[in-house]
């Protein structure tokens, strides 16, 4: 079941965020991740609009809109490569019909995930926070 992030998915969201972060970014320290759980908390979920995705009763994934922006979409490791994602993808563009995003190039599993689910890389940056680079990627108009 997909549904609107409540306050009390905060920790749950928080530590599946944390904890996929740390897995699908292992070219970025772990002190930086876990130096943005506060940032998570009282920024960017509270500006975003997170929908949850539940399984067995607990929350397995979540993802976040701000305006058009696939701002974050995180799957508990335990729980990736099961469907969920494309789940939480399919959602989002029902809310969006036209998303972008952000990714890391040495993301290399999330770059394979969205260009096969139809978004296409439109810019290439440096994250400022990071020094890391990244694919700037949007979805085609349905």
């Amino acid at each position: 079941m997909i549904r609107k992030f409540e306050q009390q998915d905060m920790d749950a969201v928080l530590d599946i965020w944390l904890q996929a972060s740390l897995k699908a970014h292992n070219f970025i320290d772990a002190s930086f991740w876990q130096s943005q759980v506060d940032n998570m908390r009282n920024l960017y979920l509270p500006a975003s609009e997170t929908y949850v995705i539940e399984r067995q009763s607990k929350v397995r994934g979540f993802y976040s809109l701000h305006d058009d922006q696939l701002a974050a979409l995180f799957v508990a490791p335990a729980f990736q490569a099961k469907g969920i994602g494309k789940q939480l993808l399919a959602h989002a563009r029902a809310q969006r019909p036209v998303l972008s995003l952000a990714v890391y190039k040495d993301n290399t599993a999330s770059c394979g995930f969205y260009l096969a689910q139809g978004f296409v890389v439109t810019h290439e940056q440096t994250d400022e926070q990071t020094g890391q680079q990244e694919y700037l990627m949007s979805s085609p108009p349905p």
